[in-house]
């Protein structure tokens, strides 16, 4: 018996954009697709109703987003978490161009992503038809693979074609080349098809198991790029950049290497780790001594470490096993798919542990001396007094545990409680604003998962992609019968305006356990940081960089239905993040400029 979708005794409609529309999907399924994003449109209809149908039959997840743009960081936050392609799905003419943005981000931070446009047939194109523009080609260089597809007909070749063509944007999105040749290059693919009217009649209820895997991934060896075991006469840090993983903590630890490892980074814990990496590698005895830099993911979060890494007498070895680009500030970096640390090397030798000794015992120093000096009152209150029967000291205890609650939050007291409140079964996502810079220069090593949207660093999207991340690790965790944990996110308030069309959910739309927590300066403060601050006139410079504001975000989380509470002291902000609510909230923080 031949495929039901492609007999039209057996399930198929006779009308070509639907028939194709439900080939192409259960192709997608059957590759390993689990997630398809949505957004309304006339001429992708077809896709739209089977992609319903496929969820009410329990083949897949569907999102549905009025606005294209948070489809498609939706769509990114969802392959972000579970490293597996989503797709999105569009109709023509504006609505493509507002994935852009993600599909950019998808392209720098090599996060797989299928882009599934539906489009006008050739005879509607370049005669001003209605909302119909250059489709094909539209993202360029951003995408691994992109494929216009002529209006289907009503044939069995089609439906083939449909699953050639799913087939070919999955391989070439998550993990090789469709053509042939291997590569180890995830990122965004484009599939544009063009549907001619009638548009859709009512798809066919699949039921049977349609469930498949991703294709097998490509390793290093598909980009040419050598495992290196590394030798032990050089003194070395290893620098780990948004995205590195657990590979870089494990390299530094059994090799003896300083970690300098970025907040975003996955790789922010463990002994070798070293929180004022910024400070140190100013220092002559510190940074002035390296000899060797081991580069694994994208360092975006400091200007030291470009510094060191362009500096002509350190060895650069960057650590790439995917990706076609690498990061190389210096243009001499020598780029592997993989390191061994030295064979032999004795960690408990005098050099050895001398090395990395100062620059974690400098660190640790450097950093009670700034928590020192940014707050001299924030002393911890002296449990020996809460013990005391002398009531003058259970006076100093109480007068002191009321000051620590009730002292007023600033930004790093702020990122460093996020921090302290997030475990392993949570996510924590870091917007590009100030606050995941005061972060990085602050909070202690934790293995936990953090995301952050650092291929291009840009504020957009922000609230979309942590949507998908919460609603992929939540449902992989109930999937496995874990405890699902929540997923917050650190952002500024103008990321937060700049996604507030994300906090939208359609009536039927999954609402996560998530906590958006907004330190709201009143605007872009980051740009007080730069150079500009000192340069500009103070009025032009907040009428075009800061763009003070003055919304209320209690009035836009009501309109949105989400909860809503302020925090303005510790112990305000400490109550809030240890009892979130159970489906999405927001925590307004007031910060001084």
């Amino acid at each position: 018996m031949g495929d039901p979708l492609l007999a039209s005794e057996e399930g198929t409609t006779g009308n070509p954009a639907t028939d194709y529309s439900t080939a192409l999907l259960r192709a997608f399924v059957r590759n390993g697709v689990r997630d398809l994003v949505v957004s309304p449109g006339s001429r992708s209809q077809a896709l739209a109703l089977v992609a319903a149908g496929l969820e009410h039959s329990g083949h897949v997840r569907l999102h549905v987003r009025i606005d294209e743009r948070v489809g498609g960081f939706l769509a990114l936050g969802l392959a972000r978490e579970t490293g597996a392609p989503a797709v999105v799905i569009t109709t023509s003419g504006t609505a493509t161009a507002n994935l852009h943005p993600a599909v950019l981000e998808a392209h720098e931070a090599g996060i797989p992503l299928i882009v599934l446009t539906a489009d006008r047939p050739a005879e509607l194109r370049g005669i001003r038809s209605n909302q119909t523009t250059r489709q094909d080609g539209l993202y360029g260089v951003a995408v691994r693979w992109s494929q216009d597809v002529d209006a289907p007909g009503a044939t069995d070749e089609a439906g083939r074609a449909a699953e050639a063509e799913a087939a070919e944007a999955v391989a070439a999105a998550a993990v090789r080349a469709a053509v042939g040749a291997d590569t180890a290059d995830p990122g965004p693919v484009h599939l544009n098809v063009a549907f001619r009217e009638p548009l859709s009649v009512a798809a066919p209820t699949l039921l049977e198991p349609i469930a498949g895997e991703l294709p097998t991934t490509a390793g290093p060896e598909a980009l040419g790029r050598e495992i290196v075991e590394l030798s032990d006469r050089l003194r070395t840090v290893v620098v780990a950049g948004a995205d590195a993983g657990p590979a870089a903590e494990e390299l530094a630890r059994e090799a003896g290497y300083p970690l300098l490892a970025e907040v975003s980074s996955g790789a922010r814990f463990g002994p070798n780790l070293v929180v004022a990496y910024r400070e140190l590698l100013r220092e002559d005895a510190f940074g002035g001594r390296v000899e060797r830099a081991i580069v694994f993911g994208h360092p975006t979060l400091s200007r030291e470490v470009p510094a060191l890494l362009t500096r002509e007498d350190v060895e650069l070895i960057v650590v790439a096993p995917t990706g076609a680009q690498a990061y190389d500030p210096g243009h001499r970096a020598r780029i592997v798919g993989g390191v061994h640390a030295p064979a032999g090397i004795d960690l408990r030798s005098p050099e050895v542990r001398g090395w990395v000794g100062s620059w974690v015992f400098a660190s640790r120093r450097l950093i009670d001396e700034a928590e020192r000096a940014a707050d001299p009152a924030a002393i911890a209150p002296d449990v020996d007094k809460a013990r005391s029967y002398d009531p003058a000291d259970a006076l100093a205890f109480a007068k002191a545990e009321l000051a620590a609650v009730r002292a007023p939050i600033t930004r790093p007291l702020l990122a460093e409680a996020l921090w302290r409140y997030s475990w392993p079964h949570d996510r924590l996502v870091l917007a590009a604003s100030r606050l995941i810079r005061d972060a990085d220069r602050i909070v202690p090593g934790k293995k936990i998962h953090v995301h952050s949207n650092r291929g291009l660093a840009g504020i957009d999207g922000t609230i979309a992609t942590a949507t998908g991340i919460a609603i992929a690790s939540q449902a992989a965790a109930a999937e496995a019968g874990n405890p699902a944990g929540v997923t917050r996110v650190l952002l500024g308030d103008l990321a937060l305006l700049h996604d507030a069309g994300a906090l939208l959910g359609a009536a039927g739309e999954e609402r996560p356990h998530l906590q958006l927590v907004v330190g709201n300066d009143g605007g872009g403060t980051i740009f007080d940081g730069l150079e500009v601050a000192s340069t500009a006139g103070t009025a032009a410079f907040d009428r075009v960089l800061y763009t003070p504001h003055d919304v209320d975000v209690r009035a836009l989380a009501a309109a949105y239905g989400w909860e809503y509470r302020a925090a303005r002291t510790k112990g305000e902000l400490d109550q809030a993040l240890s009892a979130p609510p159970a489906d999405v909230s927001i925590v307004e923080v007031p910060l001084s400029r």
